[in-house]
């Protein structure tokens, strides 16, 4: 079963389609699935189900939705979609199989991904093709017509301005012409879409026409909008006026759009946590955005963060600022400096939204300043820590990483090293990711080990990997592409104290534990000292994973690091010996995406 909300409420098997009759649960569906994947509150869902004026039993109300979706789910076999109530309020689970949206997103995501213009365009059109007509006419709710549809009507018109510009860039003029006249007569307003035309017409050797449809949108403009023409629409007249050649003109249009950042090397996986950011990072320009990705060291965050904001720069005209937390020691850096950074960064008045990354933040103290300073700017935050204290304050919403799937893992390998060499020795791909405990970081130094030795069988390198791992797992010209070193410098950043406590929790005998197998312990034996809140202080620090109310748990290469840490630092060069590998000696599972 599948279902649509880029056109009619509906759901759908095969040729059989049944479109939802306008009523509360339809609005509380489009709401569910509007925010897939994530909890949704119940304030929120009763405001998408009766607007603004509720009634006071709207909260029973809205359970008793819940019962007749679900008995709607159950007349019509939707068995792989399920509503769950969960702390808060729901959620209902989808994937690009049962929903519209996700699909569109996640092909939307490949597209930008894409090696070359022609498989970009194609996917492109893939993603469009799954739009039928306006979105969700049979929901009537004021609210969700109001604060969600938009966004959805701009994700659309991001990917259609993505075509067009993908058709010019190609020559095809005409083809180009054809898209164009229809868009810039539904969206008048919509001012790339009139640049675009322009460009056609004039690239097509229709210099009249062109200049016609120019002075039509200077007068609208004016006479609709009481505003003069961009600085792109003015060089792209002055250059048809002129009679420049084609490729200066491509030149002017192009000089108005943001710069491009640089996509990261061999980025593979996260595609939901890809597909939630560039979500929000779609949010209207005067909507506040502030997300975080947090999560152990080496996990991926840097990489995740640069990735989205490679993939969503047209929507950011005054440009993409990164701004690193650290000094080149590991160490914070003061508040003052980084404020003084952003400052300096930031674009003048006037030239539009622009786009903050935050990377490697220490505590929220250290950021408040610099959010301060960058106040209109959407802003994406790394850190290893949840900072609980700076989302109660600011808003926002908190992305935590965990270690590759087995099928992340193996993307990675192939990315790397190439589809024929991993295919030519699956095993021993399975195993490489294995004795890396599916961490991001370690696979990537691993690969790229092995890219250097083309004739290495992947068998051999997992055999030699395993004999030491983490004096393996680093690379010798680069010092920061070190497993070892990146975990050190981690357990520094903690103090001696809260040091010594993560070395005795990583030396239990069981990768798996509570607070009570901790208490009286080395770094847990100071009086008034509460084992719990000692872990959760570990855990916020992004060096172990869960905990209460399950049990708390140790990667392997955190276990490996901490028993030979008595030793000194473990970085790269360092002669540690492993008796086992990180698989075998902590039976590692890869982590199965939920």
């Amino acid at each position: 079963m599948r279902f649509h909300v880029l056109g009619p409420l509906e759901l759908s098997e095969g040729p059989e389609t049944v479109v939802l009759q306008p009523s509360k649960p339809a609005n509380l569906l489009a709401a569910l699935l509007l925010h897939s994947n994530t909890v949704v509150s119940s304030d929120y869902l009763q405001r998408m189900v009766w607007g603004d004026t509720q009634p006071a039993t709207a909260r029973a109300a809205l359970q008793t939705c819940v019962l007749r979706l679900r008995r709607l789910f159950t007349k019509h076999g939707v068995l792989d979609t399920p509503i769950e109530a969960v702390p808060g309020g729901y959620r209902i689970t989808a994937d690009a199989g049962s929903l519209d949206l996700v699909d569109f997103r996640e092909t939307v995501v490949r597209a930008r991904s894409a090696d070359d213009p022609e498989t970009e365009l194609a996917l492109l059109r893939a993603a469009l093709s799954l739009w039928q007509g306006a979105p969700l006419p049979n929901v009537r709710s004021g609210a969700l017509h109001r604060d969600e549809v938009p966004r959805l009507v701009e994700e659309r018109l991001t990917a259609q301005t993505r075509v067009c510009d993908l058709l010019l860039a190609l020559g095809r003029h005409g083809a180009a012409l054809v898209e164009l006249w229809g868009h810039t007569r539904a969206h008048p307003d919509h001012g790339r879409f009139r640049e675009q035309l322009i460009e056609a017409l004039y690239r097509s050797g229709r210099q009249t026409e062109a200049l016609a449809e120019c002075r039509r949108f200077k007068e609208h403009l004016a006479r609709e909008l009481g505003i003069g023409p961009s600085a792109a629409l003015q060089d792209l007249e002055l250059a048809i006026l002129r009679g420049d050649a084609l490729d200066p003109v491509a030149d002017a249009v192009a000089a108005s759009a943001p710069p491009a950042l640089p996509p990261v090397p061999w980025f593979t996986g996260r595609a939901r946590e890809v597909a939630a950011l560039v979500d929000r990072l779609g949010a209207p320009a005067d909507a506040p955005v502030l997300e975080l990705v947090c999560g152990a060291p080496g996990i991926g965050k840097t990489a995740l963060v640069q990735h989205v904001a490679h993939l969503v720069r047209d929507r950011f005209p005054g440009g993409r600022l990164l701004v690193r937390m650290t000094d080149a020691a590991g160490a914070p850096r003061p508040a003052a400096e980084v404020t003084a950074e952003v400052t300096a960064g930031l674009p003048a008045p006037g030239a539009g939204r622009a786009l903050l990354l935050l990377d490697d933040v220490a505590d929220a103290e250290q950021a408040r300043p610099a959010l301060a300073a960058a106040a209109g700017c959407a802003v994406l935050i790394t850190s290893r820590r949840k900072l609980a204290g700076l989302i109660a304050t600011h808003g926002g919403r908190v992305h935590r990483l965990e270690t590759f799937a087995a099928d992340e893992s193996h993307a990675l390998l192939v990315a790397v090293l190439g589809g024929d060499r991993v295919a030519g020795e699956p095993v021993a791909a399975r195993e490489l990711a294995e004795r890396c405990g599916h961490h991001p970081l370690a696979l990537l130094i691993a690969a790229a080990r092995l890219m250097t030795r083309p004739g290495l069988p992947l068998a051999d390198g997992a055999r030699w990997l395993a004999d030491d791992p983490l004096a393996q797992l680093a690379l010798t010209d680069d010092p920061a592409m070190s497993v070892g070193r990146v975990l050190s410098a981690a357990v520094d950043r903690l103090g001696p104290g809260l040091a010594e406590a993560f070395l005795t929790a990583a030396r239990l005998p069981s990768p798996v534990f509570r607070a009570a197998d901790c208490a009286g312990l080395p770094g847990f034996a100071d009086p008034g000292t509460e084992a719990a809140a000692v872990l959760e202080r570990l855990a916020d620090a992004g060096l172990l994973e869960d905990g209460p109310p399950g049990p708390y748990r140790v990667h392997a290469l955190l276990r490996l690091y901490a028993a030979h840490a008595d030793r000194g630092r473990v970085g790269a060069g360092d002669n540690v010996r492993a008796a086992e590998n990180v698989g075998a000696a902590e039976n590692v599972r890869p982590r199965e995406k939920v």
